[in-house]
């Protein structure tokens, strides 16, 4: 077992860490900018629709604030479901009277995910300290989870380009489960999974969701980093263990 340090505060007696992904264990605009871009770049495309005039909006609608050069902090994109994002594309394509286009856009947002395979290494970039608390949690034994709002599979790719592959126990996206974050199902998953109780396992997010979701699965702590969508202020009303990205985190 584990004892965590946070600020002055102890938590004591875990077994498992459960990160989400974007936001906390790697940069969230990098990689979700260019992402989101590759999708509005396509759909401008296919529909014949003028880039300079439509591709920023679709953009923005899908969660990509441009102007601040950040995520919008209620996303959708970085903090929801991948189909939620979509929707949102489709809600802009039908204010031009465009309709139906989601078998369109489900087809767009498959064919980013392999155009985007060779842009990888440059767009997954690590948060600062991941790969040194990872090391401490691996040499107290405990085990490591993600759970996260994107699919299981980009999930994977993102961690095998991080490196962190082999120091991580179990990967669940928003497409393993019927009710994904804040629900409790995607930490139910892993708590069944791993063999491990809720009340020997944290939850470390940067999101409303992620610690409402792990209250909701009941673990013994939730803890929010500033480091993603969402302000200390407002991860403070949830959680009184809040620190400004993991280097903060200390594992013994």
């Amino acid at each position: 077992m584990a004892d965590i340090k946070i600020n002055s505060e102890v938590i004591k007696d875990i077994d498992l860490f459960v990160f989400d992904k974007d936001g906390t264990l790697m940069d969230l605009y990098t990689y979700w900018h260019r992402m989101v871009e590759l999708r509005a770049q396509n759909i401008c495309s296919f529909y014949k629709l003028d880039s300079a005039i439509h591709k920023n909006k679709l953009m923005f609608e899908m969660g990509v604030d441009l102007d601040k050069q950040r995520l919008r902090p209620k996303g959708p994109v970085g903090l929801l479901p991948r189909s939620v994002v979509q929707k949102a594309a489709q809600d802009y394509l039908a204010t031009l009277n465009i309709v139906d286009s989601y078998d369109d856009c489900f087809r767009i947002f498959k064919e980013v995910d392999e155009e985007s395979l060779p842009m990888l290494k440059e767009i997954i970039r690590p948060i600062e300290g991941v790969h040194d608390l990872f090391r401490q949690i691996e040499s107290k034994g405990a085990k490591v989870a993600i759970a996260t709002s994107d699919k299981t599979q980009r999930a994977h790719l993102a961690m095998d380009f991080l490196g962190l592959s082999d120091s991580i126990d179990i990967i669940v996206g928003s497409d393993i489960v019927r009710d994904p974050k804040p629900h409790a199902q995607t930490l139910e998953v892993i708590s069944e999974k791993t063999k491990v109780l809720p009340e020997n396992a944290v939850m470390i997010g940067d999101s409303e969701a992620d610690i409402s979701m792990g209250k909701n699965a009941k673990f013994k702590a939730c803890i929010g980093v500033c480091s993603g969508l969402t302000s200390k202020e407002e991860l403070c009303k949830l959680t009184p263990y809040v620190v400004s990205d993991i280097t903060e985190i200390k594992v013994y």
